[in-house]
């Protein structure tokens, strides 16, 4: 495992300094996560960078390749309704051979839980603020800061007025580029019938939430099979089910398979990013309406946070390795290192809480800093 260089004492204190005026309470997580929450919460496609140890007849596990997910898992799990949570700590996750990245890191971050009636927007420019005052703190002097929003896709495909399955498959795999480019090409084609040649993937599609996974599962146990080649039962069912999915729903037209590629190549200042969203929108761009104002009242808060107006990007698919997310997302980025290495990342996940066991009553927004990248005679 290659580990991360150790950071300069007075680096790492002046990194970590914004993070110290918020009030938050340290959080102190697990090194070893379950598997199955972690690629459940996740995403398979995380499975590639996790570290797995099992002991011996016991469950799988893996080392905790970020802290969003334990310590959220941790603030349910107390009962409380609010929180605001500090970590800093080691992280793990396996990189190509040939790259030569580190593998074994140092993070720190702020989670944030706020109660359902909360201010979204206002939690969501302090959070990201933050961000960005712990990465310049490192000395580097060529960041930007990348913006986008994971519920400006739904919002955008809901004024497209689209057959409600394909909307909804749309939504589901917009985290899954191959899935949505795959989508993409075949504009203009028909349907196949439910049911017609399907087999299993037609039944598991039927199947609402994580149901699918759970009867593979549960078939697998009742047969005594064990997973094959690595891959788990909710892996193997998100796959069949995408199949039926993708086979069942009626295609796009080619004007919207265009509509919705031009949207997802967005990438400029925000005002423009924005005005050029509501110029691809369909007819029933109401939600869409709604999310751009909102956005509108970010922008202004993130600035009276004092985040420089001119180094500020937006891209509507900006995403993360994490598939939870499902509000504001943001990247710290550092012209040396490419998008593919962020010097900062966060976003909003109130959804995930449910996934833990919440109620259903919070929000929750956070991000963190990799501090050997912010360090400007760190990762090069």
């Amino acid at each position: 495992m290659r580990v991360e260089p150790t950071l300069p004492p007075a680096v790492l204190a002046a990194i970590r300094a914004p993070f110290e005026t918020v009030g938050a309470s340290l959080a102190d997580v697990p090194l070893v996560q379950p598997l199955n929450l972690i690629l459940d919460l996740a995403g398979e496609g995380l499975r590639a960078r996790l570290f797995v140890v099992q002991a011996e007849g016991g469950a799988e596990s893996c080392l905790r390749p970020d802290f969003t997910a334990p310590v959220a898992r941790s603030h349910v799990e107390s009962g409380a309704v609010e929180g605001r949570y500090f970590y800093q700590g080691k992280a793990f996750r396996a990189a190509p051979e040939h790259t030569g990245r580190s593998e074994e890191f140092l993070q720190l971050g702020l989670e944030r839980f706020d109660a359902q009636a909360s201010d979204a927007v206002t939690a969501d420019a302090e959070v990201a603020a933050l961000a960005w005052r712990g990465a310049i703190a490192g000395g580097r002097g060529d960041l930007e800061f990348w913006l986008g929003d994971a519920a400006l896709f739904a919002a955008f495909i809901d004024s497209l007025d689209l057959a409600p399955a394909l909307a909804t498959r749309l939504v589901r795999i917009a985290k899954r580029p191959r899935l949505l480019q795959a989508e993409l090409a075949r504009a203009g084609q028909g349907a196949a019938d439910s049911g017609a040649d399907g087999g299993l993937a037609d039944l598991l599609a039927d199947l609402p939430g994580e149901g699918a996974g759970n009867l593979l599962r549960e078939v697998w146990a009742l047969a005594g099979i064990a997973p094959v080649g690595g891959r788990g039962p909710a892996e193997i069912a998100e796959r069949l089910v995408s199949k039926a999915q993708a086979r069942r729903a009626p295609a796009l037209t080619t004007a919207q398979a265009a509509a919705v590629a031009s949207f997802l190549a967005i990438s400029d200042r925000p005002e423009a990013a924005l005005d050029q969203a509501r110029r691809l929108a369909g007819g029933q761009a109401s939600a869409l309406d709604a999310a751009i104002t909102a956005w509108s009242s970010r922008l202004a808060k993130l600035a009276a946070e004092g985040v420089p107006q001119d180094v500020l990007r937006f891209t509507p698919g900006l995403g993360h390795a994490f598939d939870y997310y499902d509000g504001l997302t943001f990247e710290v980025r550092s012209a040396a290192l490419g998008p593919d290495r962020p010097v900062a990342a966060g976003g909003r996940y109130d959804g995930l809480l449910v996934r833990l066991g919440g109620t259903g009553g919070g929000r929750a927004v956070g991000c963190m800093v990799r501090p050997w990248r912010a360090f400007a005679q760190g990762e090069v």
